[in-house]
């Protein structure tokens, strides 16, 4: 179980950056930022694959989906904290809280 968590943090990480990376790089060719993002994908795509297929014996696909979708958040956040130096405000904790809110609910046995 752990490590489809641990996948999915990884995989996220290298998504993050061929998402938003070559926001840094506004000079650079836009072609070459696409094939440079894409590079980066694939390795999103060699972890992300594998944490999702382990998961699928943990989690249902729902839960799956709503757990990289928290992660993807948490990674963003700290993304954009630390390598665009945007800072964290308050309506973002407020997101964050209705996030673990929402897994809550979705991981809750009714």
């Amino acid at each position: 179980m752990w490590k489809t968590v641990a996948l999915l943090c990884a995989s996220n990480l290298f998504m993050t950056m061929a998402w938003y990376g070559h926001l840094k790089f506004k000079n650079r060719a836009l072609w070459l930022v696409i094939v440079a993002s894409w590079g980066i994908a694939f390795f999103e795509y060699c972890l992300q694959v594998p944490a999702n297929r382990i998961g699928s014996g943990y989690f249902s696909v729902t839960q799956l989906k709503v757990m990289q979708e928290v992660i993807t958040l948490a990674v963003f956040a700290g993304f954009s904290a630390l390598y665009f130096k945007e800072s964290l405000k308050w309506n973002h904790l407020v997101g964050f809280i209705l996030l673990v809110a929402a897994v809550f609910f979705v991981f809750k046995k009714w």
